[in-house]
């Protein structure tokens, strides 16, 4: 680390639960964020802030205008861009130490395989149960950790899967009809996005650091409304 990443990570550094070893671990890691909407963003912008090393953020949709109520890392300008390209931008700015790869596409049974073979961690910023569902089966196969997060209207909620422990299927009912509706139409909080988001970053510095307790078969749930978390065991059905 040279003197200029000693000043940027000293928040890091001086916090005995990470100090040296567990930021070396961060610049070390890899990073694969699925969606540059609403979570995508503050967990973009916060994990590339902390210098993990390779981020790889995956997303085949353009910046409109709805998105930026919610979407914070994009702004006016970028109406019309790949969401990927200006969240790169904005990742590389805050922190030019981070190498960002930017993939305009979506994740399928083609390519899932080898892009979360080839990082450590994967962030679930979808915003849609196929592929949800194809990220869990995958890291479950590829035993990859991963962080899930969701959110609608005044609510979110988020929980880790770390291999051997309570996956996506082991408590969402996936034969059940689900109808999906995007935020712009169904409604959402912005701040809530944030906080779910924010809170995704939070257990994925902690999965790179090794460090502290994470919401392994755990789901954790924010309601925005009476200001509230509400935590809820989950276990695995085999």
């Amino acid at each position: 680390m040279d003197k200029q990443q000693a000043i940027r990570y000293r928040g890091h550094t001086a916090l005995c639960e990470i100090d040296l070893p567990g930021q070396k671990a961060i610049s070390d890691g890899r990073v694969l964020i699925i969606g540059a909407g609403g979570l995508g963003s503050p967990v973009a912008l916060y994990l590339a802030a902390a210098g993990v090393g390779h981020i790889t953020i995956m997303d085949a949709d353009t910046v409109s205008l709805s998105n930026l109520q919610r979407q914070i890392i994009h702004t006016t300008p970028d109406i019309g861009r790949l969401k990927v390209d200006s969240a790169r931008e904005k990742m590389t700015a805050i922190n030019p130490h981070v190498e960002v790869t930017a993939i305009a596409g979506f994740l399928s049974t083609d390519n899932a395989r080898e892009i979360i073979g080839s990082h450590d961690l994967v962030m679930d910023c979808c915003d849609n149960l196929a592929t949800r569902l194809l990220v869990n089966d995958t890291c479950i196969e590829l035993k990859k950790p991963y962080v899930y997060g969701a959110v609608q209207r005044f609510s979110g909620h988020l929980y880790t899967y770390t291999p051997g422990k309570a996956s996506y299927r082991d408590w969402f009912d996936t034969s059940a009809p689900v109808e999906e509706l995007p935020c712009a139409i169904n409604g959402i909080l912005n701040t809530v996005v944030g906080v779910i988001g924010t809170l995704q970053a939070t257990e994925a510095i902690k999965i790179l650091a090794r460090t502290g307790d994470l919401l392994t078969d755990r789901l954790l749930i924010f309601d925005a409304i009476t200001m509230t978390f509400t935590e809820f065991p989950i276990g695995k059905l085999s």
